[in-house]
């Protein structure tokens, strides 16, 4: 597992974090966890690009730039933020904690197959 405390020394991840980890519930179709080396390239430019916010990202948005993100001193809320967007513009969501956000990314997943296989049935 990748050491974020390499760049935040007081971060602890949120044992929902771990939960999904343990479970291999990393892939929800359109989100997907970062793995060690992406999650250490994020995390160094995220510093640069938002250097006033101090942000673990965790997961990724394949068809665009959203990151999943805990925030250090923030608890357990998770943020969407568009990675490259100007500073002050980049917040997309934010949940109360992991779960939220995986029952979005769940839901997102199975409107998504949905659609697909009603396309696929005309």
């Amino acid at each position: 597992m990748f050491d974020i405390k390499k760049y935040y020394e007081n971060f602890e991840y949120p044992k929902g974090y771990y939960d999904l980890l343990e479970l291999n519930l990393i892939n929800f179709d359109f989100w997907f966890f970062f793995n060690e080396e992406f999650l250490d390239i994020t995390t160094s430019g995220l510093r640069k690009r938002f250097p006033e916010r101090k942000l673990v990202p965790f997961a990724k948005r394949g068809d665009n730039d959203d990151i999943a993100c805990f925030e250090v001193g923030k608890g357990e809320k998770v943020f969407v933020i568009h990675d490259f967007a100007n500073p002050g513009w980049e917040k997309r969501r934010e949940y109360d904690n992991i779960w939220l956000w995986v029952k979005d990314a769940i839901e997102e997943l199975v409107n998504n197959r949905l659609d697909e296989s009603r396309m696929n049935s005309d």
